[in-house]
C-alpha cells in the first residue's frame, strides 16, 4: 500500500510540474515578481507586427524601447513606423541596437546613428549584447569582442552625450561585462528570479518576462517583453536627460 501511495504521489507531482511548466511558457504563471517597481515598459521589434501605440500605451506602461538596427547594415523593418507611433503617445521612447559579433563596432554605431538620429527626449541608446545562433558554442575571443563593443559604445556616447545602456543576459554579463563598462547602465534579462549582478552592481532596467500578452499588436509573436525601471516615477522622469 505504501509503495502504491508513494507512486501515486510521484505521478501527481510530475503532473503538477508539467502543468506549471506549461502555464509558465504560456505566460499564465510567472516565477518572479516586479511588484516593487512602479515604472514598467515594453521592448518591441518587427516581431510584434503592426502596433497600435495608443492602445498599447494605455496598459500601465511608461516606456518603450524599439529595435532600430542590427550589425553594420540592417535596420528593423518596422523601426520607422514604430518610432513615429510611439512618439505620439505619453510614453518615453528609446531605440536599441542588436550587437553583431561579426561586424566592427564603429560601423555598427554609425548604422544606429544613421537610423535613429538625435530625436529630442529619447531615452539613452541601448546595445543589446547577447549570444545568438551558435555563438555560445564557438565563443568569440573575449578581448576582441570587448574592443569592438567598447568602440560601439564610445561612438554612441560621443554622439548622444548620454550613458549608453547595455542589455544583456546573466551569462554574457558574467563573461564580458562584469567589473567593466562603468560608463554604461545595465539592463538585465532575468525571467525566473529577481536579478542580482555577480559584481554586486545595481541594474537600471530589468526584463522580467518575455511572455506577457497585451492588446494593440498583431504580429506572429503573440508575446511581448516586459521590463521595469529600478527607481521611482519621479526618478524616471529625469532619467537620461
Amino acid at each position: 500500500m505504501k509503495k502504491r501511495t508513494a507512486a501515486a504521489a510521484a505521478v501527481i507531482t510530475i503532473i503538477i510540474a508539467i502543468v506549471l511548466l506549461a502555464l509558465f511558457f504560456n505566460g499564465t504563471v510567472r516565477l518572479n515578481s516586479p511588484a516593487d517597481y512602479p515604472v514598467r515598459g515594453v521592448d518591441v521589434s518587427h516581431y510584434q507586427g503592426d502596433i497600435d501605440w495608443e492602445v498599447l500605451a494605455e496598459q500601465g506602461i511608461d516606456f518603450a524601447f524599439i529595435k532600430a538596427t542590427e550589425g553594420s547594415s540592417h535596420t528593423d523593418e518596422n523601426f520607422g513606423i514604430n518610432m513615429e507611433g510611439a512618439l505620439k503617445t505619453k510614453l518615453r521612447v528609446g531605440a536599441y541596437h542588436f550587437f553583431s559579433f561579426e561586424s566592427p563596432g564603429r560601423t555598427q554605431a554609425q548604422n544606429y546613428i544613421n537610423a535613429v538620429g538625435k530625436g529630442e527626449g529619447l531615452l539613452p541608446p541601448v546595445v543589446d549584447f547577447e549570444f545568438y545562433g551558435d555563438i555560445d558554442e564557438r565563443l568569440p575571443d573575449r578581448e576582441e569582442t570587448l574592443a569592438e563593443i567598447k568602440a560601439l559604445i564610445s561612438e554612441l556616447r560621443g554622439y548622444y552625450g548620454k550613458r549608453p545602456i547595455i542589455y544583456t543576459t546573466a551569462r554574457v554579463y558574467d563573461m564580458y561585462v562584469a567589473g567593466d563598462f562603468e560608463d554604461c547602465d545595465i539592463w538585465i534579462r532575468s525571467v525566473y528570479t529577481k536579478p542580482t549582478l555577480s559584481d554586486e552592481r545595481d541594474w537600471t532596467f530589468w526584463q522580467y518576462t518575455d511572455r506577457e500578452t497585451l492588446e494593440g499588436y498583431s504580429g506572429d509573436e503573440r508575446f511581448i517583453d516586459m521590463n521595469v525601471f529600478n527607481g521611482t516615477k519621479r526618478q524616471f522622469k529625469r532619467y537620461g536627460k
